[in-house]
């Protein structure tokens, strides 16, 4: 039985996943430099903050403004409304690259899945590339805010949900995240400054077309599977405050992921027919160091299992929700993925939960 899923001939196919870049980048050691100086004279203990800073192994972020222009951003309103306009800008380069990357047009696309967890925006973001793009009158919206790291993955279930009732249509799964424009000057905690250490902006677009589309080719949504965990509200998310967005961000993560991400892919692997033995392509969000090693202990990965949710860490931070999809995309161009190959997306957010997706090449 094991190795062999029953196969469904709705599954969708990922047909291609594009990833994009705010063009202004600083180093880990400008960004210290930077907070050193909006944080040394308020805190006794600055080292400790560099320390924190250092301990993400995160190489450096792009961001969505230069460096020198946030000091400039001091309410809710002005933060929110460079998000607007640089969510705008990042969201219509990325679908761009994405529709010619699988030889699309806009007029081809059915409905866009947006995902941020960064900015509010009403109409939200996809109405505004429609505009931008000149997607069909009749193309579907569904924006997605609150699942933050866990909405890359759990866009890609809802999409492939989606087309399976509509085999013949394609849909876009675009995650833009600008997470240093939430940064909060005043806010001393621990969890704000791991954030500010950790979080980098960036964008991704996933493509799935139907199994009845015109060329559909890729790996495929064999399977998707949620695990909400209950009582666990406060492990990760926002307060809400008249500053805009502050972090919550419990050090019971990684010991979350450890205690139950073994048995949740267990499980969802099992339902399939296949043990975590048949997976070669681990996909899995850059949640940090600590949980990118509980992925590895609780799951008993291979030394390089991680490697490429390694490499984005150090490269660009992480992108809550797009950072899974810069993994994936990454997956999809290196990985030399051979058909009947199978890979697993994980991802886990607030709520506290867990999403995951099999493919198979």
């Amino acid at each position: 039985m094991h190795g062999t899923p029953v196969q469904d001939h709705r599954s969708p196919f990922v047909r291609f996943v594009a990833r994009a870049l705010p063009p202004h980048y600083a180093s880990q050691e400008q960004l210290i430099e930077a907070l050193r100086g909006v944080w040394a004279k308020r805190h006794f203990n600055i080292e400790r903050l560099e320390e924190l800073h250092r301990a993400v192994q995160v190489g450096g972020r792009h961001l969505a403004i230069p460096l020198e222009a946030y000091p400039s951003l001091e309410t809710f309103q002005q933060r929110n409304d460079t998000w607007i306009r640089e969510s705008t800008v990042l969201s219509e380069a990325v679908v761009r690259r994405a529709l010619e990357g699988a030889r699309l047009t806009p007029a081809d696309v059915d409905h866009v899945f947006f995902i941020t967890v960064t900015g509010i925006s009403t109409p939200s973001i996809e109405a505004r590339l429609a505009n931008l793009l000149s997607f069909r009158e009749d193309f579907k919206r569904t924006p997605i805010f609150g699942l933050g790291c866990v909405a890359g993955t759990a866009g890609m279930s809802r999409a492939a949900d989606y087309l399976r009732a509509f085999p013949t249509h394609t849909a876009l799964v675009v995650s833009t995240e600008l997470c240093s424009l939430t940064l909060q000057r005043e806010d001393l905690s621990i969890p704000n400054i791991i954030a500010s250490g950790l979080f980098g902006d960036g964008a991704a677009c996933a493509v799935l077309r139907g199994a009845e589309a015109p060329d559909a080719q890729g790996p495929r949504v064999v399977a998707s599977r949620s695990v909400f965990y209950r009582d666990t509200e406060r492990i990760m998310g926002w307060d809400v405050v008249d500053s805009g967005f502050k972090v919550v961000l419990s050090a019971k993560v990684p010991q979350l992921v450890k205690d139950h991400i073994r048995g949740n892919v267990d499980g969802f692997l099992a339902s399939q027919g296949l043990k975590r033995e048949n997976i070669r392509h681990w996909v899995a969000h850059t949640g940090g160091p600590k949980v990118l090693q509980s992925f590895e202990e609780a799951l008993e990965l291979p030394a390089d299992a991680l490697a490429r949710s390694w490499a984005s860490l150090r490269e660009v931070g992480n992108l809550s929700s797009a950072s899974v999809l810069f993994v994936l995309g990454e997956t999809l161009e290196k990985a030399g993925a051979k058909p009947g190959d199978y890979g697993l997306m994980m991802a886990l957010g607030p709520g506290f939960c867990a999403e995951m997706v099999l493919l198979q090449w």
